[in-house]
């Protein structure tokens, strides 16, 4: 016999079990729920691009991550890392077939070959929502809108989401002449919370060739005590108002006008590290662990498209980071170990029955009880073991006894009550009410 291959996936990677999955795609389907509520459509993408649509210009901390080969043509691709620069040479190569403003949602697998740690991998699932074709404060307001709207439709609610705004700081930067190196700065100053202000201090001091400049961003990056107080101070710093400031301003009625305000701080430490991000920027954080980092993130990125186009095609979105939001909710005990989608089981107990439990289940089904025969008549013990490892509520016994009456005995798996020798209507209607009750 050949030598067996060793099972196993590559560090970063996994596989997903039943109930893991199925709690996935529930999440999934709320949100793509949210998303559509708001008017997004949904699109797909090519997994594998060329490098040059991905990487465009860049050689920064993006192309260390790709996944990036030479394929049997010889062409340089890559694996996406996110869904926003695909979504960026989607719309420029099927301009003239959208309409504008569009809006668009994607949920898909995205590649990146970061350290893997506590919900982080490097095969990961985004929930993207984006808006192309208008620049105004509405657009903004609105995706900063549904991301609290998404999260609260699976029970995420004790969220604060932090706001700032690039163009803010850019003319801030200028101001003290350290435009020059503002992408460095901002990629220095987005790392705050992970290596501290005294390495992010130092960075600064190498990129400025300033100290004095380094504490300058430092108090910039402080802030104030509340949203309209630190607006105000960035707005001093920055040189006075501008349209950025007023953008805020606006964004910041539409929020008190929603009643939702509570749930946003302004934030100069958030920066966003990638590189195409021109205007507001944000991230989510949860409550009771702030640890775990950002679950839902974006920004708006007025010249991402206009690599690929010359048509002005400004852009704002953002993106649940699905994998991190789970792990986030499996440390705070917030999980579901549901491994079925089945409301009940029809046991095999007599293998000449095989044929009536069919035409039973036929019935549930009809009735809109998700419902499976067992297949073969196997112990009851290892029978209910099978139900009992996917979570199944319910059991539906069938003898010969109530095969001759057309009836069914139903079982609750959690409590054993049974009730007896009743049909298969009035089976469903118990199954379907204590469904409902249980949402």
């Amino acid at each position: 016999m050949a030598d067996l291959i060793q099972p196993k996936v590559l560090k970063g990677f996994r596989d997903i079990l039943p109930a893991a999955e199925i709690q996935r795609t529930a999440l999934q389907e709320k949100i793509t729920k949210v998303y559509r509520s708001f008017g997004f459509v949904p699109i797909d993408t090519p997994v594998l691009e060329y490098s040059e649509i991905l990487l465009r210009k860049s050689n920064g901390e993006t192309e260390k991550q790709v996944f990036r080969f030479m394929d049997d043509g010889k062409r340089d691709v890559a694996l996406r890392f996110d869904l926003t620069v695909p979504f960026a040479r989607f719309t420029a190569e099927h301009e003239s077939e959208l309409y504008f403003p569009f809006k668009r949602y994607h949920i898909a697998k995205v590649w990146r070959g970061e350290k893997p740690q506590a919900g982080r991998y490097r095969e990961f699932v985004q929930c993207d929502i984006d808006t192309v074709g208008t620049d105004c404060a509405a657009a903004d307001f609105e995706i900063l809108s549904i991301m609290k709207a998404a999260l609260a439709e699976i029970g995420v609610t004790n969220i604060t989401i932090h706001v700032n705004h690039r163009g803010i700081f850019n003319r801030f930067l200028s101001r003290i002449g350290a435009g020059e190196k503002s992408e460095d700065i901002l990629r220095s100053v987005d790392k705050l919370a992970k290596v501290g202000e005294e390495e992010v201090k130092k960075e600064l001091v190498e990129y400025t060739g300033s100290e004095e400049k380094a504490n300058h961003i430092l108090k910039y990056i402080s802030g104030a005590d509340g949203f309209e107080k630190t607006l105000a101070m960035l707005e001093e710093l920055a040189g006075g108002s501008d349209a950025d400031t007023q953008r805020m301003r606006d964004i910041y009625e539409m929020m008190k006008a929603a009643g939702i305000e509570s749930t946003y701080v302004f934030d100069p430490s958030i920066t966003r590290g990638l590189d195409y991000y021109t205007g507001i920027v944000y991230e989510t954080f949860l409550n009771d662990l702030p640890s775990i980092g950002s679950v839902c993130s974006g920004g708006r990125y007025d010249n991402l498209a206009g690599l690929y186009t010359k048509t002005k095609l400004p852009g704002v979105g953002a993106s649940i980071g699905l994998d991190r939001l789970i792990a986030g909710l499996e440390q705070l005990g917030k999980t579901s170990a549901k491994g079925s989608y089945l409301d009940a089981e029809i046991y095999c107990m007599d293998k000449n029955l095989a044929i009536h439990y069919q035409g039973v289940a036929a019935k549930f089904r009809a009735l809109g009880v998700n419902v499976e025969v067992f297949p073969e008549p196997k112990k009851m013990g290892q029978q209910y073991a099978v139900t009992d490892a996917k979570s199944i509520p319910w059991g539906i016994l069938i003898g010969s006894n109530e095969a001759e009456k057309n009836a069914v005995t139903l079982k609750n798996l959690s409590t054993r009550e049974q009730f007896e020798n009743i049909s298969v209507e009035d089976a469903a209607k118990k199954i379907l009410d204590s469904r409902s009750q249980n949402l």
